[in-house]
């Protein structure tokens, strides 16, 4: 059996869903093969676990987000599917070499162009109720 285009459909699904929680079961039945093979097939093609590219999806994602719009380092990380800020931290410090408010900071010294931060959440681009502590989908808050 080929497995190169499970291996794609798993690829695409994270590059599709990288702002929502994914775990290796739903990529695995996504790809259509246990989660183990699917872990040992990945990596073995294309040099990192899922999970691990995942991680690297969202925070190249965080970083466009951190050089092009007006945004803190909390609502990009939840932004990109991040649920703590001090794992997100973490990351982005191991991958790109600094923390997310130096790397966003080193950027907003150039003088480049942000995007508001409204505009985005009026697009939908952005959640509101993800960032600002509110409930999220399928969540009440207590309001009858």
């Amino acid at each position: 059996m080929d497995l190169l285009p499970h291996l794609r459909r798993a690829r695409d699904h994270i590059d599709r869903n990288y702002r929502n929680p994914l775990d290796l079961d739903e990529l695995a039945r996504v790809a259509g093969v246990s989660k183990f093979h699917l872990v040992r097939c990945f990596e073995a093609s294309y040099g990192e676990t899922p999970i691990r590219y995942l991680t690297r999806r969202r925070i190249e994602r965080a970083q466009d987000l951190l050089r092009s719009a007006n945004l803190t380092v909390t609502e990009v990380c939840m932004m990109v599917g991040f649920a703590s800020l001090g794992s997100f931290s973490s990351r982005f410090s191991q991958l790109v070499g600094e923390s997310p408010t130096a790397y966003r900071d080193r950027w907003a010294a150039r003088g480049g162009p942000h995007v508001p931060g409204c505009f985005l959440f009026m697009r939908g681009t952005m959640d509101p109720a993800g960032t600002a502590g509110g409930p999220r989908a399928g969540e009440t808050d207590g309001a009858i």
